[in-house]
């Protein structure tokens, strides 16, 4: 598992996304390598009718780029939500996902809780189909963010994208915590 997400600091996220042309509302973009993609509006590429966000990568990238969002997490603490939409892919080489981060207090924040597809990637080339990530957010979260990576070449589009609470019923995919713990220990002689 490479958690790239959980090592950049959102300072840094937030000087890249400064530095890059902002061209859709509330969305920037950011990443190891983020002069390496181009985000756009796309509204030739559409689900169900509805314009798309484009994320592309411009050369051969040495890193991932991040199409993203960041918000308070005061409004959700508490809180298990999920980040979904539905993305499609063209020539995806390494693998691409969807992710949520879940912020602590601290400088460099921590990460609370952290999800990015990555046992799951998005890879090749595919019409939109939907997909999400659930995490919870912690009473002491400082904020959440969230958007659609791409690791190396390839295209994806993201439409219908939604952040809303959902039931404790349904289940987190936080990568630290997707499989409950068990009592005792089982099976450490390999028997079965």
């Amino acid at each position: 598992m490479k958690p790239w997400l959980i090592a950049v600091p959102v300072s840094l996220l937030l000087l890249a996304a400064a530095a890059q042309a902002e061209t859709m509302e509330g969305w920037f973009l950011a990443g190891s390598s983020p002069a390496n993609y181009d985000i756009a509006r796309d509204t030739k590429v559409l689900h169900d009718g509805k314009s798309s966000g484009r994320m592309a990568s411009n050369s051969v990238p040495k890193g991932f780029g991040t199409m993203m969002q960041c918000v308070d997490a005061a409004d959700y603490r508490g809180k298990r939500m999920r980040f979904s939409g539905y993305v499609k892919a063209q020539d995806v080489k390494s693998w691409a996902g969807l992710w949520m981060r879940v912020d602590g207090p601290g400088s460099p924040a921590k990460s609370l809780a952290f999800d990015n597809m990555q046992t799951r990637p998005i890879k090749g080339t595919s019409d939109f189909v939907q997909y999400s990530v659930v995490l919870d957010v912690a009473k002491e979260a400082t904020g959440v963010c969230f958007g659609i990576l791409v690791d190396g070449e390839g295209t994806v589009w993201l439409s219908d994208a939604k952040f809303e609470d959902v039931p404790l019923s349904v289940p987190v995919t936080d990568m630290g915590t997707s499989k409950p713990p068990t009592k005792a220990p089982k099976n450490l002689d390999f028997s079965h």
